[in-house]
């Protein structure tokens, strides 16, 4: 079997005037972290949403494990093992961190709903293998005190880290972490450093980022692909794309931005 997981070819989308992205092109091999990096606008979050099939590209492919995923409906990719968490959270507010998780499990339900209601040996059998699989994910990420709380009165942080628990309860082979870091403190972004390292060393899981904390970036990444305005300005290992003038342009200006900017400061 192919190391790649995940192929993009030449991937380009339009809204309206508008190239979000034009012709893009990355691979994403099994066991690595892969991280998309750029100043805003660059069409990172695009790129998410065109592997979760929210957006469906203009032109060029995306292909998971070799299956073509134009080929996928929407409801169908977490079940092809690609789970995602998002910029602004998404979870069930008024419901506990567990109920939370146990949400993110009804992709592997295999019961039928006279077996439901008669809540047979088999629904039984179903329904303690997933407590186990969604305790499990409490202990990895340390989230035994928070079990039985209200997400609504969480504070922010432990938010974050329930709707990466939710994803990771879904068994994905693929995990999309869009802005992991944005807006935790230093202490919470170590956490989820460790945390993002222990995913793919503990539980095998591919990662596909997009981040801005080039700490976070530099600490767990394998490869990254920085992006400017819709296209891709250079792939490499964290250090490589850092010092790569095209990407410094992007987020500092041209040399003599820079002097400007300086002068100003100064004055």
């Amino acid at each position: 079997m192919s190391d790649v997981m995940l192929s993009a070819r030449d991937l380009s989308v339009r809204f309206g005037g508008v190239l979000a992205v034009n012709q893009v092109s990355f691979d994403v091999q099994r066991g690595e972290v892969f991280t998309l990096i750029g100043p805003n606008g660059a069409g990172k979050t695009t790129v998410f949403n065109l592997i979760s099939r929210i957006y469906a590209p203009t032109a060029g492919s995306l292909a998971f494990e070799g299956r073509a995923l134009a080929e996928v409906p929407p409801h169908g990719v977490a079940a092809l093992g690609i789970a995602r968490t998002f910029q602004n959270i998404e979870l069930f507010e008024h419901a506990t961190v567990l109920q939370n998780l146990l949400i993110g499990r009804h992709i592997h339900r295999a019961t039928s709903v006279w077996s439901e209601l008669l809540f047979t040996r088999r629904v039984r059998a179903s329904e303690r293998e997933t407590r186990r699989k969604v305790e499990e994910v409490i202990d990895l990420l340390d989230l035994q005190h928070y079990r039985d709380a209200l997400v609504a009165g969480l504070p922010y942080g432990v938010r974050k880290v329930v709707e990466l628990a939710r994803a990771l309860s879904t068994e994905p082979k693929l995990l999309l972490l869009d802005e992991p870091s944005s807006g935790l403190n230093v202490e919470e972004t170590g956490d989820m450093a460790f945390w993002i390292q222990d995913i793919r060393r503990e539980l095998g899981v591919t990662v596909l980022m997009v981040e801005h904390d080039m700490g976070l970036v530099s600490k767990v990444s394998d490869r990254v692909l920085a992006m400017n305005q819709g296209e891709v300005l250079a792939l490499g290992s964290p250090a490589e794309v850092q010092a790569d003038p095209a990407v410094v342009e992007a987020y500092l200006g041209t040399v003599d931005d820079v002097a400007s900017l300086r002068r100003e400061v100064v004055a």
